[in-house]
């Protein structure tokens, strides 16, 4: 039997994962009746670590309205030439009139100049990139359910039904806080959900990242490199760092930034 300070621990660990977890999830995982679960729940939202919601318990918002990182507008500002040679070449793998997902980031942003034209259908989770794509008028854009988070200027959900469960694309295009031996990091983990929700929906996935994103993993894996289609870098890539995207099996692409 499970003491209360353990159920509680564990019904916090899971909601650091997900952001949400559910009644029947709790049911599963906890040696307790559906009572004894109930009173934990409700001492842990007089605490104000929880709130309960339809169906379960989630984050508390203000714990959820920022993300851990860098802000979007100094982000954005790093390695600029790098960041729109890449979003370039990012676009011309895009074929006229089919459905793709650009995940929100500064580099995937460069992708939106170069998708004029091409009638692609893009569901986003960014707000950035729907400004972008506004001013096209045969671009069709689609977006997920959620919450706006201000300092990314992107909306994100968490629950699994955010509205991308019907959608279908061939490709998508994704960042990452770092890249390494472990796959795909990101540090905030509703952002890495939400990501992983997409990336399920995508035939293909491209990654995005300028050459500096080598380096030490930072956060938790998205996924691993051997998920990943294509990787676009810039030409200051690392010989070691080329090999490890080689041996994934993703196919290498670098630009050249003046």
């Amino acid at each position: 039997m499970m003491h209360a300070e353990d159920r509680e621990r564990t019904i916090l660990s899971m909601l650091e994962k997900r952001g949400f977890v559910s009644f029947r999830e709790l049911d599963k995982r906890l040696t307790a009746s559906p009572a004894t679960v109930r009173r934990d729940l409700d001492r842990l939202e007089t605490a104000g670590r929880i709130v309960r919601v339809h169906g379960g318990a989630k984050i508390p918002d203000a714990a959820m309205r920022s993300l851990q990182g860098v802000p979007f507008h100094e982000n954005i500002k790093k390695n600029a030439a790098a960041k729109a040679a890449i979003g370039k070449a990012a676009a011309r793998l895009c074929v006229p009139g089919e459905s793709i997902i650009i995940d929100g980031g500064s580099t995937t942003l460069q992708m939106c100049p170069h998708l004029e034209g091409l009638h692609l259908e893009v569901a986003t989770n960014s707000l950035h990139m729907v400004s972008a794509l506004l001013p096209q008028a045969t671009t069709r854009i689609y977006m997920p359910a959620g919450a706006v988070y201000r300092e990314q200027n992107i909306v994100l959900s968490p629950f699994d039904d955010d509205g991308t469960s019907h959608y279908d694309a061939s490709k998508m295009f994704i960042g990452a806080a770092s890249v390494g031996p472990l796959g795909l990091m990101q540090t905030d983990l509703i952002l890495l959900q939400a990501e992983r929700r997409l990336m399920a929906r995508a035939r293909q996935v491209v990654l995005l990242v300028d050459s500096t994103k080598f380096r030490s993993p930072t956060g938790e894996a998205v996924c691993p490199l051997s998920d990943v289609t294509t990787v676009i870098t810039d030409d200051g890539i690392a010989g070691a760092h080329a090999k490890l995207v080689e041996r994934s099996g993703a196919k290498l692409i670098t630009v050249n930034v003046g």
